[in-house]
């Protein structure tokens, strides 16, 4: 199973130019718990979460922000992703063509494929997402 057959594909992204407020009623109205942020040009500028809501002080999304970029192609095996979130210690991936943002995969949309049964190939215990 892939990226592609398990992403969500209609992705909430926010700017980096808006405030923890408005963060804060994004994530609320989406019922989400992180987002890509995009620049004017639609390019993947960071990840921001709640924990970075949380934790972190800031007048922008921009300050808050983890400006470190791990994501995957369309077609990443979806065991890799979940090495990659154990790994980096995240909860969602984008997926990128190219430079375009076309999905994200969330450990959630992880478990929901092995609810419906998919075959997922974990070597990690799940539980260690």
């Amino acid at each position: 199973m892939l990226a592609k057959d398990i992403m969500t594909k209609e992705v909430t992204t926010v700017k980096p130019n808006i405030t923890p407020r408005e963060l804060a009623k994004i994530f609320t109205k989406h019922s989400i718990s992180g987002a890509p942020v995009v620049d004017k040009r639609g390019k993947v500028a960071g990840i921001v979460s709640d924990g970075d809501l949380l934790t972190k002080k800031g007048k922008r999304v921009s300050s808050l922000m983890c400006k470190q970029i791990i994501s995957v192609a369309e077609d990443a095996p979806v065991e890799e992703i979940a090495k990659l979130m154990i790994a980096h210690k995240i909860k969602r991936v984008p997926v990128l063509k190219g430079e375009k943002l076309i999905g994200i995969v969330s450990r959630t949309d992880i478990v929901r494929a092995i609810a419906m049964g998919k075959h997922i190939a974990m070597h990690t215990p799940i539980y260690d997402l």
